[in-house]
């Protein structure tokens, strides 16, 4: 549908919600709209929620459709959100936890080491808090748990040490700057770039991703009603652990699949992002 972004496991997230017509549907993760117009499509009403107000505006400008709700907001906040506009009894919940194709290729967002641009990285611009002030504000320790934790950064020692003794000189400002230290510090011999798993970090940390998930899962098998389907793409070995244990620690929710989804190989050739995501569906009984 959109430039904006291609929604990944588009099929399966529509056959795993079982859409029905008429029935209250919540994309948590609006992004672009494209798994909100499949279930609008199917005849579902949809709730689409998004702390990035360029999504919100994007799909208002392409989607039109009395069926469809917008609301700027994080998904931790999902329950509160829902209840404003009268949603108690929610027949299906979809999380797209990938950062959008827009916000990727948008310089200025920093979300990107392909182009120089300042270290920010915020989803939404009220965020106080920007990844240029993590990495010159943490400490050695700080920043090498930080890569650690939340990014599996085998090499955040090291990485974080080099970055303490660069900005003693001068402040790391650029997305092209603090990639070209950490390739600097620890080499380019892998298949991906050497600064990824540290600005996914970054990025975690900024938007408080683990910590806004965590809350979000509880509240979204609140809101759901019997029968009702919970859907969560993840793109990181943390949030999927994180989401498989939450499931598996419910009384209320059966994993409808025993595996998780993944794409197929002629999506990922499409969108070649959509190599990790891996999706998990459960059932509200």
């Amino acid at each position: 549908m959109s430039t904006f972004h291609k929604s990944v496991l588009y099929q399966e997230v529509l056959e795993g919600l079982n859409v029905r017509p008429g029935e209250a549907y919540i994309d948590a993760t609006l992004g672009g709209g494209g798994h909100s117009q499949g279930i609008l499509e199917r005849g579902g009403r949809v709730l689409g929620i998004d702390q990035d107000p360029q999504a919100l505006e994007f799909v208002k400008k392409h989607i039109k459709s009395e069926d469809l709700i917008l609301e700027e907001g994080n998904f931790a906040d999902i329950d509160k959100i829902a209840a404003d506009r009268g949603l108690l009894e929610i027949s299906g919940i979809v999380f797209d936890l990938g950062v959008s194709s827009y916000q990727l290729n948008q310089v200025s967002r920093g979300f990107s080491f392909r182009n120089s641009a300042a270290l920010d990285m915020r989803m939404s611009p009220k965020l106080a808090v920007t990844a240029a002030d993590l990495v010159n504000g943490l400490t050695d320790k700080e920043l090498y748990e930080l890569f650690y934790r939340f990014g599996e950064e085998r090499n955040a020692r090291r990485i974080a040490r080099a970055i303490v003794r660069s900005r003693s000189k001068d402040p790391i400002k650029k997305t092209d700057q603090l990639a070209a230290l950490i390739e600097a510090t620890v080499g380019r011999g892998q298949k991906i770039h050497p600064a990824t798993r540290v600005f996914l970090a970054l990025r975690a940390a900024v938007n408080s991703e683990l910590r806004n998930l965590r809350e979000a899962l509880p509240k979204s098998e609140n809101l759901l009603k019997t029968n009702g389907r919970l859907i969560v793409i993840s793109f990181h070995s943390l949030e999927d652990r994180l989401v498989k244990n939450f499931i598996k620690e419910s009384k209320n929710l059966v994993e409808v699949n025993k595996k998780p989804v993944v794409p197929s190989e002629e999506e990922i050739m499409e969108n070649p992002r959509a190599r990790s995501a891996k999706m998990r569906v459960a059932e509200k009984v």
